[in-house]
């Protein structure tokens, strides 16, 4: 996760995009997808968050997003938490589900890159 976002205008609404790596198509499983809508929600109901439209792809996930008012959260740091937390349960998901054909396959590919990235320890599920 080296890309830092950056917000210039804390009251201003911005179009994020997150990407798996090398374009996995992870999010056919609902279970996955579920992953990424209920960090979402907690953002919304606890950080702050404000998301305008949203859309979970296969391979990555749109969002239009600004910040309440008074927040005491940053969207750089809800966005930062957001793809650490989604992507840590998205990697154990994936290693539980025992009806994931390609887990080996992810798996292998994310750890991979996860090599590559020093921020990383061992896996990386986002571009």
């Amino acid at each position: 996760m080296s890309t830092r976002y950056k917000f210039r205008d804390t009251h201003a609404a911005y179009f994020i995009t997150f990407t798996v790596v090398n374009w996995i198509d992870v999010f056919t499983r609902n279970e996955y997808r579920e992953i990424i809508i209920d960090s979402t929600n907690y953002c919304i109901k606890n950080k702050g968050l404000i998301v305008h439209a949203w859309v979970i792809m296969s391979n990555h996930v749109h969002l239009l997003i600004s910040l309440e008012k008074g927040s005491k959260n940053s969207l750089s740091d809800i966005m930062r938490d957001m793809k650490k937390y989604t992507a840590t349960h998205l990697i154990k998901a994936i290693k539980e589900n025992q009806q994931e054909s390609r887990k080996e396959w992810m798996l292998y590919i994310f750890g991979r890159e996860g090599k590559y990235n020093s921020n990383n320890t061992n896996f990386q599920f986002w571009q």
